[in-house]
């Protein structure tokens, strides 16, 4: 693996890559907490036919971190990630690679630039609207994402930043295996974190999206949610969604229905993984893209 520096609109990014640059792009986002190196330990294993690129996202790691909240909004990601594929890909990928946050991105990139986009690959993310429907019944997943209206609040990030990271150490375990966060690992994940602006960019993810989050047994009535015309959020490419079993955070039904927006979805599920199957099982995510790709 290597490093890359480079530049979107004259803003500093971050990357890290593996592979031959002139092969077909993949393109690898990660989610939260984490940064480019999500991937490393699939990156190597995905590169023999491929252009493999991990970027820190915009406001993690090395990468640009705009001031304010608005410059987090989920469009401003994904064209970071199209600017992305015009670069690395001479304007397509054979796949998007989405976990987390990630996923987030890589779907509103298959939204809004689906030409940019061969296939999707979505790791233990969500689509939009299945995830905002089971965050809006006051039921399992929304007791699941009470964490995200603590990150939303004011301060939050000094929080999670003191004691050396321990609270956001702790959310970022919680119910997870966690076998994985070696102590030179954690300290890879401490320096990307870079203190409380680092954590105030990351966070503004959080604050920029509109998704609303029901207390646990007080559902949120459809009249209050976000109407989306469901036109405007279908995969056309080809869909491949990995989901590890084991994931605490991400419930089954936070995907519930995810068939009625994809033209041709194909879903595989990983045993013996949770939230963090990048790292739990590398081995079998990479086979899965692959075989996927053909």
């Amino acid at each position: 693996m290597r490093d890359l520096r480079f530049e979107i609109n004259g803003n500093p990014f971050f990357a890290q890559c593996a592979g031959d640059p002139d092969a077909p792009l993949i393109l690898c986002l990660h989610g939260f907490p984490e940064y480019s190196g999500a991937y490393q330990d699939v990156l190597p294993l995905l590169a023999k036919d491929h252009f493999v690129v991990a970027p820190d996202q915009r406001g993690y790691g090395q990468s640009w971190k705009p001031q304010g909240v608005a410059p987090y909004a989920i469009p401003n990601l994904a064209a970071d990630a199209a600017a992305m594929i015009d670069l690395f890909g001479n304007g397509r990928a054979a796949a998007a690679v989405g976990h987390d946050w990630g996923a987030s991105v890589a779907y509103y990139l298959a939204f809004r630039y689906p030409a940019k986009l061969a296939k999707l690959v979505i790791v233990n993310g969500v689509h939009p609207v299945p995830f905002q429907a089971a965050l809006a019944t006051g039921g399992a997943q929304s007791a699941a994402s009470q964490y995200i209206p603590w990150l939303r609040r004011e301060g939050s990030e000094a929080r999670l930043a003191a004691d050396n990271f321990a609270a956001l150490t702790r959310l970022f375990a919680e119910n997870m295996d966690m076998s994985w966060l070696t102590p030179d690992r954690h300290a890879a994940y401490a320096a990307a974190w870079g203190g409380e602006d680092g954590l105030r960019a990351m966070v503004n993810w959080y604050r920029a999206t509109p998704l609303k989050v029901a207390r646990p047994g007080e559902p949120i009535p459809p009249e209050d949610l976000s109407q989306i015309d469901p036109a405007t959020v279908r995969v056309t490419m080809p869909h491949l969604l990995l989901w590890a079993r084991d994931d605490t955070a991400l419930l089954p039904e936070s995907r519930a229905g995810l068939d009625a927006f994809c033209d041709d979805l194909t879903v595989t599920e990983i045993d013996g993984a949770d939230h963090w199957v990048l790292h739990q099982k590398p081995e079998q995510v990479a086979r899965g893209i692959l075989k996927f790709l053909g």
